[in-house]
């Protein structure tokens, strides 16, 4: 069994930087995707950033250049640093492990950007 921990949320004013963590349990992590996900109130889920066992990237536009995603295969985590912060990115963050028609997904965690 998987669980996925996330933290670093919070509240920060626009312009900050958060850090987000997700720690995964169990035995398995090298072999999926890990990403980032969230879900304003009132909106669906959108993907924010992936990264795979070999480094390979993804972003939504919304957050290029803003945003770096980083993992280590090695203690099962994966990080999302989170520049620039508008009150838009405003949401609950959720991280997930996934490969093919499996999917772990963590409890969330809430960024609140405002002044």
């Amino acid at each position: 069994q998987v669980q996925l921990v996330e933290s670093g949320g919070g509240l920060v004013q626009p312009g900050g930087s958060l850090r987000l963590s997700c720690v995964a349990s169990g035995s398995i992590f090298g072999g999926y995707v890990t990403a980032w996900y969230r879900q304003a109130p009132e909106a669906q889920r959108e993907m924010v950033a992936f990264i795979d066992s070999g480094g390979i990237t993804g972003y939504a536009d919304s957050v290029k250049g803003r945003f770096t995603i980083s993992r280590d295969n090695f203690k099962k985590m994966v990080d999302l640093q989170m520049n620039s912060l508008t009150p838009e990115d405003t949401a609950v963050y959720y991280c997930n492990l996934g490969r093919g028609d499996v999917d772990y997904w963590g409890k969330g965690t809430q960024v609140t950007v405002s002044s």
